[in-house]
């Protein structure tokens, strides 16, 4: 699960992580009132867009205001735009709400990131003296820019590691005393609400010789939250694409693409094979989306019911494999999926596994058009000619 800025800067505040003041807004006057409190503490307010994305200034979506009128004439042009970064993708996001924050003296620009190392087993602090500028263009022209320090989970950010980090950033060393707290208090935030990433970029190194999260990206694991119903609820709907939203309710790992061929599959190891064989096909996935092992019938019908709500889909590939989910359970859901839809759009359905004679007959006995392949490439073959040939 995605948050706003606000949102992440408001959790790290509680963790005793500097960010500058501000206040979010959903008008134009709450906008022109924000800025006018901000002001008292700084001669210039920044208004920034706030959506699920990155690339925001690039994109337009961050102003320097230096008036209260000002600030609402910039809030009266970006709410409501549509943003287009590299994140959002060319469809872009509806800004709906702003925040407004008072401006800093900046001295420096620095990036700090902290994620989950799969290779490693364990949570990794990242960092470089190249802030405010996309980690991933570091990474792929300067490796040696950034410096990692990979935390036990056990003992967490020890005080060498973080001073580690703060004299390989080049801080001055009165500065790198008050960077452990600092970056500790960032990594205890992480563990605490089971993020998944904690991004800071920038953060700045102000005239005054303090540390302060400019900007804050989280994103959350989301077989956590049962834990943080305080998290949540800052859950923003409007950011989402819809029919995740809709599969969320019923437990359906679902991610929309920008294909023809829906795919249908229980097991995220095999879903991603499906994508891979319906491309080697010629074709183009519309969807990810798997049902789990243990899906009901009633699951596997609202599965079909949301794949059939992509106006982009031509044709359907169920690829199941039965173990927890038997076949005959799949067979009994997408028929009743099938009538109750009154199925428009051909389907090819392979199941190997437990029940598969039986699942094969409840289908061939359905009366419906369905075309049962003989393993996965022939499948993929099949699917991607009813749904027009190659793209």
């Amino acid at each position: 699960m995605k948050i706003h800025e606000y949102q992440a800067k408001a959790i790290l505040s509680r963790y005793g992580v500097t960010t500058p003041r501000g206040e979010v807004a959903f008008t134009k006057e709450e906008a022109r009132e924000a800025a006018h409190r901000l002001r008292s503490h700084a001669n210039v307010v920044v208004v920034k867009a706030q959506i699920h994305a990155g690339g925001r200034g690039k994109a337009g979506g961050v102003k320097l205001a230096h008036s209260s009128d000002e600030a609402a004439d910039i809030a009266s042009h970006i709410l409501g735009m549509k943003l287009v970064t590299p994140q959002t993708g060319p469809a872009g996001r509806i800004v709906k709400r702003l925040l407004v924050e008072e401006g800093l003296d900046i001295k420096r620009e620095l990036y700090l990131g902290l994620l989950v190392d799969r290779g490693t087993g364990c949570v990794v602090f990242m960092a470089s003296a190249a802030g405010g500028m996309e980690i991933e263009e570091v990474a792929k022209d300067d490796p040696g820019a950034i410096l990692r320090e990979s935390i036990h989970p056990a003992v967490g950010l020890q005080p060498y590691q973080a001073r580690k980090i703060a004299f390989g950033l080049g801080l001055p060393s009165e500065v790198a005393n008050s960077a452990i707290p600092f970056l500790q208090s960032l990594h205890r935030a992480f563990i605490d609400t089971d993020a998944s990433m904690l991004e800071i970029n920038p953060c700045v190194l102000t005239g005054d010789g303090k540390l302060v999260a400019l900007d804050a990206k989280m994103t959350f694991d989301d077989n956590a939250l049962f834990r943080h119903k305080d998290l949540r609820e800052l859950r923003d709907l409007d950011e989402e694409d819809p029919l995740e939203v809709e599969a969320s309710k019923y437990g359906l790992n679902y991610i929309k693409l920008d294909g023809s061929v829906a795919c249908m599959v229980n097991g995220a190891g095999l879903a991603m094979a499906t994508m891979d064989i319906i491309k080697y096909a010629g074709g183009s996935p519309a969807n990810f989306l798997d049902v789990g092992g243990g899906a009901s019938a009633e699951q596997v019908k609202n599965a079909f019911r949301i794949l059939m709500s992509d106006p982009e889909v031509k044709a359907v590939f169920i690829n199941i494999f039965g173990g927890i989910l038997r076949c005959d359970v799949l067979a009994t859901g997408v028929v009743s999926a099938a009538k109750e839809l009154h199925l428009q759009v051909p389907v090819v359905i392979r199941m190997e596994g437990t029940n598969v004679e039986a699942g094969q007959k409840i289908l061939r006995e359905s009366g419906l058009n369905f075309t049962i392949a003989d393993g996965m490439k022939d499948g993929a073959q099949k699917v991607v000619a009813l749904a027009g040939g190659a793209r």
